[in-house]
């Protein structure tokens, strides 16, 4: 653990108090007020070495796949993160809402290494993902 100075320590703790719309609203405002943005880039992933066609049902298939989210498990948190992080375009309120009205589409005819990847971060996050 990191040792935090009283002021950050104060600060963790009133914002762990807040509601998820809050934070967003935090976010935005601190954005805004800074001139930056809180969005991690996003570097594309290959396959593996080694890696065959027959490892995933995307890859088999050869054609356009798509996520469907069934489930998002007991970590909706880290499964927002990860909707953000597949789509940079999806806010904090819909990914949220997303997780909650499910069954969730999240990409619709994808590349097969795209389909891989958004399952893999998904599925890491503890959600139950479905490709069609």
């Amino acid at each position: 653990m990191i040792k935090l100075s009283k002021t950050t320590e104060k600060l963790v703790e009133e914002i762990s108090k807040l509601t998820v719309l809050d934070l967003s609203e935090l976010v935005t405002a601190l954005q805004d007020k800074l001139g930056v943005s809180a969005m991690a880039p996003v570097v594309p992933v290959s396959a593996p070495a080694g890696a065959t066609a027959g490892e995933t049902p995307a890859a088999e298939s050869g054609g356009n796949q798509t996520v469907v989210i069934t489930a998002s498990g007991d970590n909706k948190i880290a499964v927002i993160k990860a909707l953000r992080e597949i789509n940079q375009q999806l806010g904090l309120k819909e990914a949220k809402d997303a997780t909650e009205t499910l069954p969730y589409e999240v990409l619709k005819d994808a590349k097969p290494e795209d389909v891989k990847n958004a399952s893999e971060k998904l599925k890491t996050a503890g959600a139950t993902v479905e490709l069609k």
